[in-house]
């Protein structure tokens, strides 16, 4: 297969994955919304240091599963210009 055949199936194998990892935010926002009421993060006031830590590193799961599905992706594509 050539150069430009296998950038084709990379981008294409890409766009899948972007939009497969990006219907499966739905499920995250609602294991992260269920944690953060288990955690009572609501009420900063009443919880301790390190519950306000691990409710701000749920906070960011979202935007972290963002980052790893653009970088699994991007990182596909980049792979396969540089072979």
């Amino acid at each position: 297969m050539n150069k430009k055949g296998s950038l084709g199936i990379a981008i294409t194998t890409s766009i899948v994955l972007i939009i497969i990892g990006f219907m499966m935010i739905n499920f995250v926002k609602d294991e992260v919304t269920r944690t953060r009421t288990d955690l009572n993060c609501a009420n900063a006031a009443d919880i301790s240091d390190a519950t306000k830590l691990l409710c701000l590193t749920v906070d960011l799961t979202v935007v972290y599963f963002i980052w790893l599905i653009l970088s699994i992706s991007l990182g596909l594509i980049i792979a396969r210009t540089t072979l």
